[in-house]
């Protein structure tokens, strides 16, 4: 049997620290954004961005998951700090070479309403104010996604991309994370149930009646 292995395309505040903890919860050994010490024995690793190791293996060894061996999940492969702007979750050269190497892979995408992700990338530190306007993102050059109608046609735009992409395709799932049936179908696809699923990493409520969110 292959080794099971989950590669989440979703973009960040779209429930990706959720998902992260239910594939632990699940038995598997996931890596989310940026590599922590007690992620990994080896020191090497700590303190890297997933993305930025992804890039390495594809464009130094052909393979975006050598160096990466250690985890069976990405919950969150983006990485957005300083002058660092890396989506390979835009990239379908990467994520053909991915397939490539290891035909086994899952891909899912969690998904939140566009409206709902822009507005909570908006309310989360300075990601949607300052970060995302300021890098060059695939598919929001910098300058761009300062309105609301920026960031969600740009949201949808991802999301759209990647059903065209993987149409028709059974190694891939995009789910809502707010939907009561996810929890089974995402245990379904990946022939592994899950369980816990629920809310993590929730946005502060920055005024009354506002509804917190989770990544």
């Amino acid at each position: 049997m292959s080794r099971l292995r989950v590669i989440n395309l979703g973009l960040p505040k779209s429930g990706t620290t959720t998902l992260a903890r239910a594939l632990r919860k699940a038995g598997l050994h996931v890596a989310d954004h940026r590599i922590k010490p007690m992620q990994a024995d080896n020191a090497a690793l700590h303190g890297r961005f997933v993305g930025e190791m992804m890039y390495d293996g594809y464009f130094l060894r052909g393979d975006p998951l050598e160096g990466l061996d250690d985890f069976d999940g990405f919950a969150e492969i983006n990485a957005l700090r300083g002058e660092r702007s890396i989506w390979p979750q835009f990239d379908f050269g990467l994520i053909e070479a991915i397939r490539a190497h290891h035909p086994g892979v899952r891909f899912l995408a969690s998904w939140r309403d566009p409206a709902a992700i822009s507005d909570s990338m908006l309310r989360w530190t300075n990601l949607g104010t300052e970060r995302i306007p300021a890098a060059d993102i695939p598919g929001l050059p910098a300058g761009y996604g300062v309105t609301t109608r920026e960031r969600v046609t740009w949201i949808a735009g991802h999301y759209a991309a990647l059903g065209r992409f993987f149409d028709g395709a059974c190694d891939f799932l995009q789910y809502d994370v707010a939907a009561p049936q996810t929890p089974e179908r995402i245990g379904a696809f990946l022939g592994r149930p899950l369980p816990w699923w629920g809310k993590t990493n929730v946005n502060p409520v920055k005024e009354p009646g506002t509804e917190s969110v989770s990544s």
